[in-house]
C-alpha cells in the first residue's frame, strides 16, 4: 500500500510539474526550455502509473482523486491560493473514494 501511494504521488508530482513548467513558460513568457522540460515530465507521468498493481481503468480513476488533491496542495504551496474549508471537505471526500477503490479488500 506504502509503494502504491508513493507511485500516486510521484505520478501527482510529475503531472502537476510538468503541466505547470508548460504553463510558466507558455502563458508567462518564461524560457522555451522549461517546457521542453515540461514535456520530458509529462511524459515520465505517463509511465509511472503502470507500476500500479492494479487494472488500467482503477488505477486512473483512483489517482484523478489523487489528482485532484495534489492540485489543491500545488496551488496553496507554489501559487500561494489556499484552498477554502470546501476544497478541504471535497479533498476529504475524495481521498476516502480512492482509499475504497484502491485499497478495500475484494473477494
Amino acid at each position: 500500500m506504502i509503494q502504491s501511494i508513493a507511485l500516486f504521488v510521484l505520478a501527482g508530482l510529475c503531472e502537476i510539474g510538468g503541466g505547470y513548467l508548460v504553463w510558466l513558460s507558455l502563458r508567462e513568457g518564461k524560457s522555451l526550455w522549461l517546457a521542453v522540460m515540461g514535456v520530458a515530465i509529462l511524459g515520465l507521468y505517463g509511465a509511472v502509473p503502470t507500476l500500479q498493481p492494479t487494472h488500467f481503468g482503477r488505477a486512473y480513476a483512483a489517482y484523478g482523486g489523487v489528482f485532484i488533491v495534489l492540485s489543491l496542495l500545488w496551488g496553496w504551496l507554489i501559487d500561494h491560493t489556499r484552498p477554502d474549508k470546501f476544497d478541504w471537505l471535497g479533498g476529504w471526500v475524495i481521498l476516502l473514494g480512492v482509499l475504497i477503490m484502491m485499497y478495500v479488500p475484494r473477494n
